[in-house]
């Protein structure tokens, strides 16, 4: 305990120093445990959202953008496809369930998404209150929708406009309204963030929008559209042909998930490397200043340390006050470092849940930080061996001769 107190004392003395190694140690921490929270939330997240999805079919263009906007409701998509088509997919002998997605309108930057039962099913999602749809223009509410309607005063039961286009400040088509008739409960998953509906509502609102006569109203009804279509396979040996068949076949292109997210953690991974290639250098550098730091000390304090030894301390007790000063150093940046990481996570999280995008939060807690914590330890004590086997060896004599 004398030790530490002493250490302690060491470190108060030269407080510009003391904080200059902390706040270097506290920001390469901060960087690499940053990644590791952002990356465990998003990869499980999108692991969360593609359960269940085994292709996605839409407009050409981007595969990638078709998943991002169709599964995680992220990206605009590149355009619409006839329902026609998409009906023409669900006989296919390959499917067994083929899932309508229609995007277009939001509320409150939340988005409308027609669709059919089948989506809630997909994830297993249950009513929190009041029912599911029975009707064209009855809307139920994910969670984070929900919690956001609750404040404007809209519960179940009351009705609300969509607003034309993805954004929050498109057209209202009052002239339409939805009824809200239930919410879901919360399941850590993309429908938190949407608005659902059938798809016949979608079709009802625009084509009341555009229609300008019954003859009219008639022909939008024969060229109906959907955004993009949800499929799963009867068989896992239809995800070598189907995709194929759809792309050479049709005027659709078929997305197939896991290679799309492969390609695009592995886009993600080169901005990763580069940090935490950061975040290495911070802490070689963070090493370095305390080895400096150390260094200097002994150099500073022999006359401390040659006193200690007379008064019967041990040159193992001599090394050990180096190394207490270490840990403290080291301890303090640690923390540091994980509430800086997480507080920048949370951060990035409220950024992203108001564009309405992927949920990240700082309040989480992972095994892997421990680890991190622990090496940050070693790293300390393989910063200070140098000092610590000099103080040992100490020539308690020389040095009294000297002063």
């Amino acid at each position: 305990m004398k030790s530490i107190v002493l250490a302690w004392q060491y470190v108060r003395a030269r407080p510009l120093a003391a904080a200059l190694n902390v706040l270097l140690l506290a920001l390469g921490l901060a960087s690499i445990n940053f990644l590791l929270l952002v990356q465990h939330q998003v990869q499980a997240s999108f692991e969360r959202d593609l359960q269940g999805i085994d292709v996605v079919v839409g407009a050409k263009g981007s595969p990638l953008q078709l998943i991002l906007a169709g599964v995680f409701h992220i990206d605009v998509p590149s355009g619409n496809i006839p329902l026609a088509d998409a009906q023409e997919l669900a006989k296919n002998p390959q499917v067994k369930t083929l899932i309508p997605i229609s995007v277009g309108d939001s509320f409150a930057g939340y988005r409308i998404v027609g669709t059919t039962v089948d989506y809630i099913k997909l994830y297993d999602a249950k009513v929190a209150t009041g029912q599911m749809w029975a009707a064209p223009m009855q809307a139920v509410a994910g969670y984070d929708v929900a919690q956001a309607m609750e404040r404007q005063g809209l519960q179940t039961g009351k009705t609300f406009a969509g607003n034309h286009g993805l954004g929050a400040k498109g057209h209202a088509h009052g002239e339409t309204p939805y009824t809200l008739v239930g919410t879901l409960q919360k399941c850590d998953c993309v429908l938190d963030r949407l608005l659902l509906t059938m798809t016949e509502s979608v079709w009802q609102v625009h084509e009341k929008a555009t229609a300008l006569d019954e003859s009219d109203r008639k022909g939008l009804e024969e060229a109906r559209e959907i955004t993009m279509a949800i499929i799963q396979y009867k068989s896992p040996m239809a995800a070598v042909s189907f995709p194929r068949f759809v792309n050479t076949s049709t005027e659709m292109q078929a997305a197939a998930p896991a290679i799309e997210m492969t390609r695009l953690f592995r886009m993600l991974g080169v901005g990763a490397e580069v940090l935490r290639g950061f975040a290495a250098v911070l802490l070689l550098i963070a090493a370095i200043s305390l080895l400096i730091a150390l260094w200097n000390a002994l150099r500073e304090r022999q006359a401390d340390w040659a006193m200690l030894r007379l008064l019967g301390a041990s040159p193992a007790r001599v090394a050990g006050v180096l190394v207490w000063q270490a840990l403290i150093l080291t301890l303090a940046g640690g923390v540091l470092g994980l509430a800086l990481g997480h507080l920048l996570t949370g951060l990035v999280g409220s950024m992203l849940a108001a564009d309405r995008s992927i949920p990240i939060t700082g309040w989480i807690w992972l095994p892997e930080q421990m680890w991190i914590l622990a090496g940050a330890v070693l790293l300390a004590l393989v910063a200070a061996l140098m000092p610590v086997l000099a103080a040992y060896r100490l020539d308690v004599l020389k040095i009294l001769q000297l002063r």
